[in-house]
């Protein structure tokens, strides 16, 4: 097994010898993103819990719509295309290299099956993220180059095990997908509590599932969007279990993957082949992951709402946003309201504020010296 981490800023001409990068993990507007971070940010922000408080009472009064942000969800504002040219073009324009992207929304395969249609991205690999209940967590899964014969009807069977779960066809499932050799099958973030169940139960969770289906699982992810710390408890697990880790941007707005995996195959399968078999892999951290994480976070969240006329879902971010009307029916809360409650423009409102550069480098500047980086990976430093 061989793993090597670098970044960008520190090796520029890291990717020079290397014939391709290759791009996992990320999501379109065929994603349904849970709202929950709503209520989680609204317990920890007296000021938005107050706001929230407001918002509640006056859906109930005049909508009769409680709010149910387990249901509700957002979606990622970049079309298939989009989503593909914006992985395409860093990989090919900033690092000079031959690109695979493999895309990856939540559950579905609308996105790359949409791409395979047209000539110059008909090789897309047909990959998805499966959300599979486990040991009273969630855990993700990314599957990457799912046959394109077999692609949704195995789909149909792990949303099925979603709806339903049941271990012995979560172990059949794997088993499956293992046996195709030119199947991926990666544990996305796994460090991360997805659900709020709480870190001992979802520690607990991965580790009873890498006792009873480890030996399908091929790699670990080093994410894009996940701090330096849990990043090295990834590297520090996937050795503990004898895996390979792998990069996985989890781009959800507008800026590139973070990380990428760099290879001197010439396609995912034969990037999956050198994953598998010889469990060796060199994880590329891009300049964008040495900014501090909530600055790159605030962004995915005013990508999400910014103004996008021309767009699919609609050119207002609450046309993209969908929630229970008073029926219990999914619809976009656009729909659901005759004009956008001030408290919520409010917010977004202080979001944008805090998009202009000068306030964001004075708040990033500060952030840099309170907060070192200590990403130790073998030899490397960031």
């Amino acid at each position: 097994m061989e793993r090597k981490i670098t970044c960008l800023w520190k090796e520029p001409r890291a990717a020079e010898a290397y014939q391709t990068a290759v791009s996992l993990h990320g999501h379109t507007l065929y994603s349904q993103e849970n709202l929950c971070f709503i209520t989680d940010f609204a317990n920890k922000v007296s000021l938005f819990r107050w706001l929230l408080s407001i918002g509640e009472r006056d859906a109930m009064r005049v909508h009769q719509i409680r709010f149910d942000f387990d249901r509700g969800y957002w979606t990622p504002p970049l079309t298939p295309s989009e989503a593909y040219e914006v992985e395409y073009k860093q990989i090919n324009e900033r690092l000079g290299l031959r690109s695979v992207v493999s895309l990856t929304d939540h559950d579905n395969i609308r996105a790359p099956l949409l791409l395979r249609v047209h000539k110059d991205t008909a090789d897309v690999p047909i990959s998805t993220e499966w959300s599979v209940p486990y040991g009273g967590g969630e855990l993700h899964i990314g599957l990457h180059n799912l046959p394109p014969g077999d692609a949704e009807s195995l789909l149909a069977t792990m949303n099925a095990y979603t709806d339903s779960p049941n271990d012995s066809v979560l172990n059949q499932m794997l088993a499956e997908l293992h046996a195709r050799k030119e199947v991926l099958i990666v544990l996305n973030h796994p460090m991360w509590d997805i659900v709020g169940a709480g870190q001992e139960i979802h520690n607990q969770a991965v580790r009873s599932f890498m006792a009873e289906h480890g030996q399908y699982i091929h790699a670990f992810e080093l994410g894009g969007l996940r701090s330096w710390e849990e990043n090295r408890a990834v590297y520090d697990l996937a050795e503990q279990w004898n895996v390979a880790v792998v990069a996985g941007g989890d781009r959800h707005g507008c800026e590139p993957s973070a990380c990428l995996n760099l290879t001197n195959t010439s396609s995912l399968a034969e990037f999956v082949g050198e994953i598998r078999n010889s469990k060796r892999s060199h994880v590329l951290f891009m300049p964008q992951y040495a900014k501090p994480l909530w600055t790159r976070m605030l962004q995915v969240v005013l990508d999400v709402t910014r103004t996008q006329p021309g767009h699919p879902l609609g050119t207002y971010w609450d046309d993209r946003t969908f929630h229970p009307d008073k029926s219990g029916a999914l619809r976009p809360v656009s729909h659901l309201w005759a004009r956008r409650p001030w408290f919520v423009e409010g917010v977004f409102g202080l979001f944008r504020l805090l998009e202009r550069e000068a306030i964001r480098n004075a708040i990033a500047s500060d952030t840099r010296r309170r907060e070192q980086m200590r990403f130790l990976i073998g030899q490397e430093e960031a």
